[in-house]
């Protein structure tokens, strides 16, 4: 995706001890590996020998100056056998109230099949608020959603999908301009007492933690992009409504130094927001889960999806 960053070099010190002390006969460095993050599983073959690499003359000259002896290690991803999906996806679609959750055994049989649940029964349709529930307590929730809208309901029911869960969740900010007037340079800090400690990374913005308080994240657009237009006419202005400007990004947090944290219970929510310098208006309630059965775990099993939106208006 980004040239620049396609390319990693480092450099290895290799010795001769006694009683190899032949310079001529070089011998690299075997057993070559690379240990990756989304693909883990790497395969290298051995070095095999090639042309000398040319590089510039260390003196300066316009000439280049060749290798003693070059090596080139091929290593490729590899997907052990019988090794299945790791993580599975959902869809979702403002024309449509339930969300179509991952396939059932989406990542293989769970370890010890449950007779009450069936590796082959389709999974169930789902309310939004479900996909913020452990498996194992979906069933109430699932099954009443179902005799709510008329679906059927096979029995026995579908196991889950069985995939790796992620180290943290996200949030998505919004951030919409109502007004005639547009903001040049803008920037927002949002406050969040339990969660901002778990921040990783914003994507489209440029944001960072504040230094010394451990609790609030910074945010402006990126250079030439932190420009958030004015409110505009619609298609057709004498039909359509007006258009507000608006800018969007996804936060990433991480659980490691937020174990704590009950995402369900309105933890990932801003308790302050400022844009511009001026502290925002925020709801006085949070959108929490119906259920009462799940809490501070939940953060183990799910990516909670939020929107934070700030309206600005005269």
């Amino acid at each position: 995706m980004d040239p620049s960053k396609s390319i990693s070099a480092f450099q290895i010190n290799v010795f001769k001890m006694p009683p190899d002390l032949n310079r001529s006969l070089l011998s690299p460095p075997q057993n070559w590996g690379i240990s990756g993050r989304l693909n883990p599983s790497y395969k290298c073959g051995p070095p095999v020998l090639v042309s000398p690499s040319q590089y510039p003359d260390p003196s300066g000259l316009l000439s280049d100056s060749a290798a003693m002896a070059s090596w080139q290690v091929v290593c490729n991803i590899t997907k052990p056998k019988g090794v299945g999906p790791r993580y599975c996806v959902s869809f979702s679609a403002y024309y449509n109230e339930s969300i179509i959750p991952c396939p059932t055994c989406a990542c293989g049989f769970p370890a010890n099949t449950n007779r009450m649940f069936s590796t082959k029964s389709p999974a169930l349709l789902l309310p939004s608020q479900v996909l913020l529930v452990p498996f194992e307590n979906r069933t109430t929730l699932s099954t009443a959603w179902a005799d709510l809208h008329h679906f059927p309901v096979p029995n026995p029911l579908p196991c889950g999908d069985n995939c790796g869960t992620t180290g943290g969740w996200s949030a998505r900010i919004t951030i919409f301009n109502w007004d005639e007037i547009p903001f040049v340079d803008w920037f927002t800090a949002i406050e969040l007492d339990k969660a901002a400690p778990g921040f990783e990374a914003v994507y489209s913005f440029n944001g960072s933690t504040l230094n010394g308080v451990n609790n609030t994240i910074f945010m402006q657009g990126l250079p030439g992009l932190n420009y958030l237009v004015a409110e505009t006419d619609g298609a057709n202005p004498q039909k359509d409504p007006r258009v507000p400007g608006k800018q969007q990004s996804v936060i990433s947090f991480t659980k490691k130094l937020t174990t704590g944290v009950n995402i369900s219970g309105g933890d990932g929510f801003p308790t302050k927001v400022f844009f511009n310098g001026e502290e925002c208006s925020l709801p006085k309630v949070l959108p929490k889960s119906n259920s009462h059965i799940f809490g501070s775990s939940l953060l183990t099993y799910v990516i909670l999806a939020l929107a934070v939106f700030l309206a600005m208006q005269k």
